[in-house]
């Protein structure tokens, strides 16, 4: 992950100090690689969001299918904000597998084929990661949730595979 920290000149040197400290430093390949990867970065999140909202609007008319989170959505909490903050949506969103129990959503999530596990957001591939917020958040959404990565794949390809997962979880 690449990014930067700006500060003005009273923060910068306890900023850079921190930074010398944990050992923050890119290497000039990855810088190339990060670099390479932003000429690119407007087509693949138009294709990440196209891809994502396809999957989200099938998987919310699932009947294995609670609270869908997803910040397109206007019946999500702080649809609002993002509204009025963002111009689109990425492929990430997160949704309710409703009445299951944590061995419902791992036979779900290992069910899946053409999912990674993992927490790469943004990347290529799709990804999906089991989120328990309840355990972290007080007055957590809904217990579990499922968080997916849409990425570049086919979006009838995923669908399938879902389908597929809905299935077998369900057996």
């Amino acid at each position: 992950m690449i990014g930067s920290a700006t500060a003005n000149a009273q923060h910068f040197p306890r900023v850079q100090k921190t930074c010398w400290d944990l050992g923050h430093a890119v290497s000039p390949d990855d810088a190339w690689l990060a670099s390479r990867g932003l000429r690119t970065l407007g087509v693949r999140l138009k294709q990440h969001e196209e891809n994502a909202l396809k999957v989200a609007r099938w998987l919310k008319d699932q009947p294995q299918v609670g609270l869908m989170l997803h910040p397109a959505f206007p019946d999500c909490p702080g649809h609002e904000y993002w509204k009025r903050d963002f111009k689109g949506s990425s492929g990430l969103f997160s949704f309710e597998l409703k009445g299951a129990d944590d061995s419902t959503r791992a036979a779900f999530i290992d069910s899946l084929k053409l999912f990674g596990i993992g927490f790469s957001w943004g990347g290529y591939e799709s990804l999906v990661l089991p989120v328990d917020p309840v355990r972290t958040v007080s007055n957590a959404p809904a217990p579990n949730l499922v968080r997916l990565q849409v990425g570049l794949e086919d979006p009838e390809d995923l669908i399938a595979d879902l389908a597929a997962a809905f299935a077998q979880a369900g057996r």
